[in-house]
């Protein structure tokens, strides 16, 4: 972008102002900070809903672990559509366990009347587990049906037909 500046402004001397610097700044590779959101996101709802035995890096081929550790500005190869049967099986695996873990968190709420749900997650208000294991379902190429499916059916198992039925 061009950018205009008067005369009196010209011949200040200091320090580079902000506007510039950012100009000067490479763009960053957007598939690579996506993939690096992913990363994100399944490494804190491991975190939050208390997931174990889950290998984060694990859900990643060769090419994505490589992403990882490589600068924001650089393009780099990603992880095409073609996926290896076993890296889609733990990818689903583990998208069930989010969703069963946060289900079973939402029964011992419901169970728990006294401690209220903002309590038991406090920055998370209207944070929605299930929903978000089903949007990270097309990142990590899973069938949203699918997840969306067994949270039905682990709602149904805990009682909470009433959800369910939503």
């Amino acid at each position: 972008p061009m950018l205009d500046t008067e005369d009196a402004w010209v011949s200040v001397e200091g320090p580079v102002s902000i506007v510039e610097l950012a100009l000067e700044q490479k763009r960053i590779h957007y598939p690579l900070v996506e993939h690096q959101f992913v990363l994100c996101t399944i490494l804190y709802a491991i975190m939050r809903l208390s997931l174990k035995g889950v290998k984060p890096l694990s859900l990643f081929d060769s090419k994505g672990k490589n992403a990882f550790f490589k600068d924001l500005t650089s393009i780099q190869l990603l992880p095409s559509g073609d996926m290896d049967p076993n890296m889609l099986s733990i990818r689903q695996q583990f998208l069930l366990k989010v969703v069963s873990a946060a289900v079973q968190t939402l029964c011992s709420i419901q169970k728990d009347k006294e401690v209220s749900e903002e309590e038991y997650f406090p920055f998370e208000k209207g944070k929605n587990w299930p929903n978000l294991a089903a949007d990270l379902a097309q990142y990590l190429q899973i069938s949203e049906d699918l997840v969306r499916r067994h949270y039905v059916c682990e709602l149904y198992s805990y009682g909470m037909d009433h959800l369910g039925e939503e």
